[in-house]
Formats: C-alpha cells, structure tokens, sequence
C-alpha cells in the first residue's frame, strides 16, 4: 500500500515536498518513482530511486529542481520539488515497481492515491 501526501497550492518559484508512506511489502526491495499526469496530458515519471543502490532519474523537465529520495528504515520516499512553475500542476503518484529498471514508466505496478500539486501565478 502506498499513500502519498504534502501536495497543495504553491505560487510560481515556490517549493513543495511529497511524502509516500509505504506498508506492506519489503520497501528495500522495490525501485520507487514519482509520476505525474496534468489535465489532457499523458502520465508521464518525473523522477525515481533505485531499491538498492539509490541510483536516480529524472526527467528532463524537472531535473534541477526536484529531488527525490528513500529512507528504507522508514519505508517512506520523498519528492522535493523547487523552483516550481506553472507547467508542474499535475496530480502526482507515487509508485513502486518489482522490476529490473527504474527508470522506466512500464515497470512500476503498485500506485498510490494522486495527489494534487496546483502551482498558481
């Protein structure tokens, strides 16, 4: 289970950060992204962690500017998203994904709940 919250409304250059609570599973075992999907766009993952070395990846869009990371004795992942701009309101997800690479959308299988990120002029 995977449950994401810290989202809300933030003014342009604002920052925010998202938390993921994970329960259930083996947290270190599993890679873990942050997604988004904006109104009449496609889901699109924004960054993500490795399960074992911590690796990471962003998207061009974001890198910079967000930063995430994993606390496995916490079983949480984190988003820290800077410098926001109006082309970062989405609903955002994390996920978590079983597979061998993290850095692709395809392999992530569990979602958690969206969570809305408004980033107003």
């Amino acid at each position: 289970q995977l449950q994401a919250f810290g989202g809300g409304l933030v003014q342009a250059g604002g920052s925010l950060r998202l938390s993921c609570a994970t329960s259930g599973r083996t947290f270190s075992n599993y890679h873990m992204g942050w997604f988004r999907q904006a109104p009449g766009k496609e889901r699109e993952l924004v960054a993500a962690v490795s399960r074992r070395t911590g690796s990471t990846y962003y998207a061009y869009s974001v890198k910079g500017r967000f930063t995430i990371s994993r606390d496995n004795a916490k079983n949480m992942v984190y988003l820290q998203m800077n410098s926001l701009n109006l082309e970062d309101t989405a609903v955002y997800y994390c996920a978590a994904s079983g597979g061998d690479t993290y850095f692709r959308g395809q392999s992530y299988t569990y979602w958690g709940q969206g969570n809305q990120v408004t980033v107003s002029s």
